[in-house]
């Protein structure tokens, strides 16, 4: 399942849901269901308001900090004052962010006029590069202001990647949280830096958990709800065919979802440590195993770890004298078949 090296990395989704908080990717990306609801319906979990107020105020400085629009939602229907609050943040954060879009309209708009002008009366390289960049840009600025001012969800609403934050239940002086959390887990000691030069740290392999994670393994397990992840693979792989003569290797995205199109309660490890500012940070791993037949087939080495409902309380309270039963829990998984089709 992903992760990213984009070769080979998933994107998860989170899940939409039906009330106010609704909804809630592994490059990969995955897509985040209605999380929060389904977390409190079925486990009692109880919402982190003060953190996701900090992780938007935090947002609000930072531009790094990508949160999908499906959790903005959550706060559309304000009933405390640090909801009102969280929601104020998020107002402001997509006003900004429509400004400064539509200054880069403008900017581009104007780019692309005077490159055309000159090619009225000449050929040059710059003015044709400029026409090129301009015109893709006008593009891409006019998407995301689509995006920012849509009141109806997408699917793609929901999606996240590695670098962004999702909502992950937690088990916090003795009770189930949801708190956000970074996809990507900060190792103690790494940085910006070195985590662009290891970028795979979303991705916890369950053949060396017990080594490379035995910081958090045993001790500070998550679960991210899902019902769908996404994944690069090559398109001869997805084609069941060799490259032929001559051929590049070309890069498509899969979308992958159980057959049963059950939500998956997809087995993490989280940490809290600090950002470069010294801002404090949560994070988080997905755990990944082998992939089943059918996602092997189409060219991809990995898959998350769907946990079954009945193991949830014994992965969420790990004795670290036992990692052999956080091991069986991982055997012990839900193993649903995946169907495939190309992301829109």
């Amino acid at each position: 399942m992903h992760l990213h090296d984009c070769q080979h990395q998933p994107r998860l989704s989170l899940a939409k849901r039906p009330s106010r908080r609704h909804h809630g990717a592994m490059c990969y990306s995955a897509q985040v269901i209605e999380s929060y609801n389904v977390f409190v319906r079925m486990y009692g979990a109880a919402m982190s308001l003060q953190q996701f107020y900090y992780t938007y105020f935090s947002r609000s400085r930072d531009p790094k900090i990508r949160i999908p629009k499906s959790v903005d939602a959550w706060f559309s229907n304000p009933t405390t004052d640090l909801e009102r609050e969280i929601k104020t943040l998020i107002d402001q954060w997509n006003a900004d962010q429509t400004s400064s879009l539509e200054q880069e309209l403008f900017k581009q708009r104007k780019r692309l006029a005077d490159a055309e002008r000159t090619l009225l009366t000449k050929t040059t390289k710059k003015a044709q590069e400029d026409q090129r960049i301009a015109g893709n840009k006008i593009e891409l600025a006019r998407g995301k202001l689509s995006d920012l001012r849509r009141t109806e969800f997408v699917d793609s609403d929901a999606r996240f990647f590695p670098g962004w934050y999702a909502p992950v239940m937690i088990v916090e002086d003795g009770h189930y949280v949801v708190k956000p959390m970074r996809f990507r887990y900060r190792f103690p000691g790494w940085n910006d830096a070195i985590e662009r030069e290891k970028d795979g740290s979303y991705n916890a392999r369950m053949d060396n958990i017990a080594t490379k994670w035995r910081g958090p393994f045993g001790h500070r397990h998550g679960i991210l709800m899902a019902n769908r992840f996404y994944e690069n693979v090559s398109r001869h792989a997805v084609e069941g065919r060799e490259l032929r003569s001559g051929e590049k290797e070309e890069n498509v995205v899969l979308e992958f979802n159980p057959q049963s199109r059950e939500n998956m309660l997809v087995a993490c490890l989280w940490t809290l440590g600090k950002r470069d500012d010294g801002g404090e940070m949560y994070s988080f791993a997905a755990i990944t195993t082998d992939p089943p037949a059918e996602i092997a087939a189409v060219g991809h080495d990995r898959c998350i770890i769907p946990l079954k409902p009945e193991n949830v309380d014994a992965w969420m309270h790990p004795d670290p004298n036992d990692l052999s039963a956080s091991y069986a829990i991982l055997e012990d998984r839900q193993r649903p078949y995946y169907e495939h089709s190309l992301a829109a």
